[in-house]
């Protein structure tokens, strides 16, 4: 298992790395997290909802998804309430109060499920969630050295560098567990370090001395173009500076922004620019404006609407600046939003942007389903695209129905003529305002690359001849990139030793 010092220390990423590693040693391995708190999740094969760190895990073991690797994932949709996902399944909304009473009444389901994934596998690596030190969650603790417990798994603690402080992180952590607990662990890995190693072996000995446990090894500070884990990541507060950009995409950066990984893609295309943005001043004057995927889609409207971004990206709009909308700030760029039931937030409706003639109602049942299709459309954005192969999946409440001055552009291959139309995508008369519910459109490279170059054509660019390795191949050379640094950063033996495969 694979504990951290505390979130957004690299647990995910050397989980990751551990199994592309027994993968490449010929052993049949999966990810497990008991318990995942994430706004980024995916849809398996089966229609069931997950964390992405756990589906980014399972691509690195050689599997397919399952939501027996995440049997809960909690998604916030307030700073008090989250969603409750168990099995894949809407369970209901609950705030920390109520669910910490809950908890309890999940350890045997956690340890069925585990059993029988690890029934199927030579090895099961378990990623942990936050700090095992956080003494006041102990006794319920279904997640930490409390799933350590259920699995009889050795530990392994790991420490960011780079925020400073690791020495003090590691030891502390050790000294605030208890000594069964302490027992339990056998090693830890220093992450992110930055500079000469030499002059850090002086303090990884005497670290060794004050916590009795051997340090496995130092990793360095990498970028891999590997999904991350949650909204703290990095991606935020940095705007790709592309060298030469010709193309600036602005992605609104909502309070509660889900599935933010659907744009990672276009750190793979040159002369591109990402950036996060989140107050009108830093707009700026982009060639595409993204609304993402939001878990609370009417407060996050509420939010664009109070700073002033949503007037922004109208008068962009009008100026000929493409929006693109998926899943909520699809539905944000409607006519309105409707929640009946109160699903999402405490409000029963909301006027939307009046960019799309659509309406959207919220309903209690959750759409959770893979999907493809194809490109129905050739004009303005799609120009050179109709025919084009499609594959995404599909996470909302809310069902969408377009009227006059919407034109279908992707049909999915799966739904009803209205499904098709509404959940695909559909796009305003004059092609400047796109909106679909398929997270995982832009995944899509020639679909993508076909938009980047159609956005050059519009400033007047030559397009760029597309490049590279598909998205599959490049996941699977960075999974070999983690595996060789984790090889070269690791005791790599020490680590079977741990688990008894010596």
């Amino acid at each position: 298992m694979i504990q951290g010092t505390a979130s957004s220390v690299g647990k995910s990423w050397v989980t990751a790395g551990l199994c592309r590693v027994f993968k490449q040693d010929g052993y049949a391995v999966s990810p497990f997290k008991s318990q995942n708190m994430a706004l980024n999740s995916f849809i398996t094969k089966d229609g069931r909802e997950m964390g992405r760190a756990q589906v980014v895990q399972a691509e690195a073991a050689g599997v397919e998804p399952s939501a027996d690797m995440n049997p809960i994932l909690l998604k916030p949709t307030t700073d008090k309430k989250s969603q409750v996902i168990i099995n894949g399944r809407v369970h209901s909304n609950m705030s920390a109060a109520e669910y910490y009473r809950f908890k309890p009444e999940l350890r045997d389901m956690i340890r069925e499920v585990y059993n029988g994934l690890a029934a199927g596998n030579d090895i099961i690596v378990i990623e942990g969630a936050g700090s095992p030190a956080e003494i006041n969650l102990r006794s319920k603790d279904i997640v930490n050295m409390g799933m350590a417990e259920i699995a009889d798994a050795p530990v392994v603690l790991v420490g960011d560098i780079d925020r400073g402080g690791v020495f003090a992180s590691l030891a502390g952590t050790m000294l605030l567990l208890t000594e069964e607990e302490r027992q339990r662990v056998k090693g830890v890995i220093i992450n992110k370090f930055r500079g000469d190693i030499e002059i850090l072996r002086p303090g990884l000995k005497m670290l060794e001395d004050i916590i009795n446990i051997p340090v496995l090894g130092v990793l360095p500070m990498t970028r891999l173009g590997i999904d991350d884990e949650d909204s703290v990541t990095e991606r935020f507060s940095r705007g790709r500076e592309a060298e030469n950009a010709d193309i600036d995409i602005a992605v609104v950066k909502l309070p509660h922004i889900s599935n933010f990984t659907d744009f990672n893609c276009f750190d793979n295309i040159p002369r591109v620019r990402l950036r996060y943005v989140d107050c009108v001043q830093q707009m700026g004057r982009p060639d595409m404006i993204i609304l993402p995927g939001s878990k609370n889609t009417i407060d996050d409207l509420s939010f664009i609407r109070k700073t002033g971004i949503e007037e922004q990206i109208k008068r962009m709009n009008s100026d000929g600046v493409t929006v693109f909308g998926i899943c909520g700030g699809y539905q944000m760029l409607g006519l309105d939003i409707q929640d009946p039931l109160k699903t999402e937030s405490d409000v029963a409706g909301i006027d939307g942007m009046g960019l799309l003639n659509i309406k959207t109602v919220f309903e209690e049942e959750k759409t959770t389903t893979q999907a493809e299709g194809e490109i129905t459309d050739d004009a303005a954005l799609n120009e050179g695209l109709k025919g084009t192969f499609i594959r995404g999946y599909e996470i909302h409440m809310g069902t969408s129905r377009h009227m006059d001055g919407c034109i279908p552009y992707l049909s999915l291959h799966t739904a009803s003529q209205t499904e098709r139309a509404c959940a695909g995508g559909v796009r305003n008369e004059d092609g400047t305002v796109y909106g679909t519910y398929m997270h995982g459109i832009f995944d899509n490279m020639s679909f993508t690359w076909g938009i980047i170059n159609n956005l050059r054509k519009k400033k007047g660019l030559m397009p760029l001849e597309q490049g590279g390795c598909n998205a599959s191949q490049f996941k699977e050379e960075q999974y070999n990139k983690l595996a060789d640094i984790l090889r070269s950063s690791i005791d790599i033996k020490a680590v079977y030793k741990i688990m008894g495969m010596a």
